[in-house]
């Protein structure tokens, strides 16, 4: 059994001493990546070019494309797997969430009461009780 990690790839390359020209940047971008997943157990599976709708403008949406790395690392025992389910679902939660505020974007604006309603009661002047009559100082 085996969880896995999916994360952006670099866009763009890391300048370090010695290290020129734009693929060689692009290259040691990338070595550092899977080198620091390496490190802390993760076995790099594959790359994936995956669509994403994201909003453009106030109403459009496009089809953006993201390049992921995707990692995998053996589970031991049950108990791990256990937590990996939990964690699964905990993610699986958060992105059923995220899915349904994009829904409620649609419509960002707020709701006002209508202009009968709010004339109805600008009509009515509030009624005001005084003991004494009012006298301008």
């Amino acid at each position: 059994m085996y969880e896995y990690q999916v994360i952006p790839a670099p866009r763009k390359g890391k300048k370090a001493r010695g290290v020129k020209g734009s693929e060689a940047r692009f290259a040691l971008a990338i070595q550092e990546v899977l080198n620091d997943a390496s490190a802390d157990g993760w076995e790099y599976l594959r790359t994936d070019t995956l669509p994403s709708e994201e909003r453009s403008g106030l109403t459009g949406r496009t089809t953006v494309y993201q390049n992921m790395l995707v990692f995998r690392r053996a589970i031991e025992d049950r108990a791990d797997e256990q937590d990996a389910d939990a964690d699964f679902a905990a993610v699986t939660a958060l992105a059923e969430e995220h899915e349904d505020a994009e829904a409620g974007e649609e419509n960002n604006a707020p709701s006002l009461p209508s202009a009968t309603d709010a004339n109805a009661t600008s009509d009515a002047a509030p009624s005001v009780d005084r003991d004494e009559p009012y006298t301008l100082r």
